[in-house]
């Protein structure tokens, strides 16, 4: 992709979503982890009304290391795949208390030793609670990409690495969340609406259909 194409769709994002931001709601870093942990295979909209009792009860890492697993899988069930994500906020607590000093890492390998972390999760955190530069990569930030013309990826990681390769820097938090507002207004996975996109001219996958 060249870079003229590359700056028109960013000049596009910008001039549909501006100053984007991230739709789970948080308070500081280690509520922001534990939302994005929460909100795998689950939508935001369920993670915030999730979190509000869940927070009630537990603010620190120190409250999730000592929680009861079966109160903490009472309190997120509705978001999904529940013992697992209470076993994985459980064991990630217990290492930010035990090995990081009650303070969440700001790096990618320290986070990524956490349990139920993984890449998409620590760019996020890094990006909106640390102002670090990465790039998220869920199913919309795939979609978009692919369709876009930025990748023929389909490995999360391989995307982001292109992404990397062809966006500056200084947009690679905000792409993330641009992704995710265009992909839920327009460009969904089944019925995207292409004949309203104004990505269209630009979308690789447009010219195809």
């Amino acid at each position: 992709m060249n870079k003229n194409k590359v700056n028109s769709i960013l000049d596009l994002f910008e001039a549909e979503y501006g100053e984007a931001e991230c739709t789970l709601d948080y308070v500081n870093p280690l509520h922001l982890m534990i939302a994005t942990q929460l909100a795998a295979q689950c939508t935001d909209a369920r993670v915030n009304m999730v979190t509000p009792a869940l927070y009630a009860r537990y603010s620190t890492a120190e409250d999730f290391m000592n929680a009861d697993r079966e109160v903490l899988e009472g309190l997120i069930r509705s978001t999904g795949f529940f013992r697992n994500k209470a076993k994985n906020i459980i064991g990630c607590c217990t290492m930010l208390v035990k090995d990081f000093n009650n303070e969440i890492p700001q790096n990618m390998n320290d986070l990524l030793k956490l349990p139920g972390v993984g890449r998409k999760t620590a760019n996020l955190v890094l990006g909106d609670a640390f102002n670090i530069p990465g790039i998220v990569i869920d199913t919309h930030a795939g979609r978009l990409a692919r369709r876009l013309g930025f990748t023929k990826e389909t490995d999360p990681a391989k995307v982001e690495k292109d992404l990397m390769e062809l966006i500056p820097e200084d947009k690679w938090i905000i792409l993330g969340h641009w992704f995710v507002a265009h992909g839920r207004a327009v460009c969904n996975s089944r019925t995207p609406k292409c004949e309203s996109c104004s990505f269209a001219p630009l979308c690789d996958y447009y010219k195809a259909i």
